[in-house]
């Protein structure tokens, strides 16, 4: 990868990892939380409903409908997407607010909510979106969940056709092919962003 001098009055601060679903971006954000300490990592909110081993405030913010929606009209996300009917994620405000340079903010959201963070902070967030080698192997890991109904199954391949021709919209591409060689290829990218030496596209 290539380096440069730090940025003058670089001031990045937030990380943003995306991918469709199934496509490996929440193991790679563990291990990018286990070798860069200083990030914070920012927990959604959802509405969907939580799983068997996941633990309200930890993994998510499970907030009703209503809720979520009483959220968005009270300003307190950032950014919010309907995925599906009634099925949203969205980031909250206040867990933004409080990124700094010296405690930088790691995001794990969908891809509508990715490019719309990118958007509005520019060159102080990195925007990884995380890719699968291909639809097929993306499938075949969804399968392994054992956590989709056929019909669930085919709604988020459709998705993540859909999504994975956002990919340039971001400023790494990131292919897991290999869970390791991918997580090393994020976190190298991730210091020399926040070190200010990575270099990124001039704000639109």
């Amino acid at each position: 990868m290539p380096t440069a001098p730090a940025r003058e009055g670089y001031e990045g601060r937030i990380v943003v990892l995306t991918a469709p679903s199934g496509s490996g971006k929440t193991s790679i954000a563990r291990r990018l939380l286990a070798a860069l300490p200083q990030l914070s990592f920012s927990v959604s909110a959802t509405t969907r409903p939580p799983r068997a081993s996941e633990v309200d405030g930890v993994h998510y913010h499970f907030l009703s409908p209503s809720e979520f929606r009483d959220e968005v009209a009270r300003g307190g996300l950032i950014e919010f997407e309907e995925v599906y009917p009634d099925r949203f994620y969205g980031t909250l405000k206040r867990t933004v607010d409080a990124a700094t340079n010296d405690r930088p903010t790691l995001l794990d959201i969908e891809v509508v909510g990715a490019a719309n963070v990118k958007r509005m902070f520019g060159a102080e967030a990195l925007a990884l979106f995380i890719m699968p080698p291909s639809l097929k192997a993306l499938e075949e890991r969804l399968r392994k969940r054992e956590t989709e109904t056929e019909e669930s199954l085919r709604d988020r391949l459709g998705r993540a056709e859909m999504e994975l021709q956002a990919a340039d919209r971001f400023d790494l591409v990131v292919v897991n092919d290999d869970l390791d060689e991918a997580v090393e290829e994020t976190i190298t990218a991730v210091r020399s962003f926040l070190a200010g030496t990575l270099p990124l596209p001039d704000p639109a």
